[in-house]
């Protein structure tokens, strides 16, 4: 059994007829615990939009951040592609090994 700090239970011992034989815990917590199916504390809404808004801004900002990245992936794959053509036609009988972009 685990004891996490600051949790403590209480812990019943019941017995049932004796011609079962056998005990049964029952356990209960001591500090409440809201059940699962507990509503949310309440946000205001307007704090919730504003936190979306902030969100969807980081989501463009990134967004337009890959953009910029591909771009600039694509546009030294392009690069790289000349470079090796020029060189094949400069070098027609040299073999170059075949280079995977990032």
């Amino acid at each position: 059994m685990i004891i996490r700090p600051g949790f403590y239970s209480v812990v019943l011992v019941v017995s049932v007829p004796k011609k079962k034989g056998r005990l049964v815990c029952l356990g209960r917590r001591t500090r409440s615990v809201p059940p699962s199916s507990a509503p949310p504390p309440f946000v205001d809404p307007e704090v919730l939009t504003a936190q979306l808004k902030d969100k969807d801004d980081h989501i463009s900002l990134l967004e337009t951040q890959m953009a910029a990245q591909q771009a600039g992936y694509e546009a030294q794959r392009r690069l790289n592609q000349q470079m090796m053509e020029m060189m094949q036609r400069m070098y027609p009988n040299e073999v170059f090994p075949d280079v995977q972009d990032p």
